[in-house]
């Protein structure tokens, strides 16, 4: 193996006709002609610039103690369908709270969430499946880490 490659882990299951359905909505996008409607809204979060549509999430993340890396709310119609990732994604640093929240996600998001684990740097890029679920994305990561959150709040508040 050489040293210098990045090896990821496919954590998700999609099944072969939504990888088929995901090639298709990549090629209908590459071809569609691409208008900006609004600006991207952002936000300074802990001092970055970051999507609007990703603060909760990250503040949510970042109370239950899973640190973030890189974010992303994805291209959209509704603003600016380019110069951003094709896909909304949040990048966690691995550690055992974030192994345990990525498992909640996957069990609630399904094959919504497209998950793989770079076990060389340490972390794992969590991102829609979709184009077209990438606003549903971070509406999921929201609801998620606050699900996660009150679920730890109660485990902890049990213990004491």
């Amino acid at each position: 193996m050489n040293l210098n490659e990045e090896h990821e882990v496919l954590l998700s299951e999609q099944p072969a006709h939504l990888w088929r359905r995901r090639k298709l909505e990549l090629m209908h996008w590459t071809e569609r002609d691409k208008h900006t409607v609004a600006a991207k809204k952002t936000e300074i979060w802990n001092g970055i610039e970051v999507d609007a549509e990703l603060v909760k999430a990250l503040s949510i993340l970042q109370s239950a103690g899973v640190r973030t890396e890189f974010s992303c709310a994805g291209v959209s119609p509704l603003d600016e369908p380019v110069d951003h990732s094709l896909y909304a994604y949040v990048t966690l640093i691995q550690s055992e709270v974030a192994d345990q929240f990525v498992h909640y996600a996957l069990r609630r998001m399904r094959n919504r969430l497209l998950v793989t684990l770079e076990a060389e740097k340490g972390r794992y890029d969590l991102s829609s499946f979709f184009i077209g679920h990438n606003r549903s994305f971070c509406w999921w990561m929201e609801h998620c880490a606050l699900q996660f959150g009150s679920r730890n709040e109660s485990s902890e508040k049990s213990v004491e």
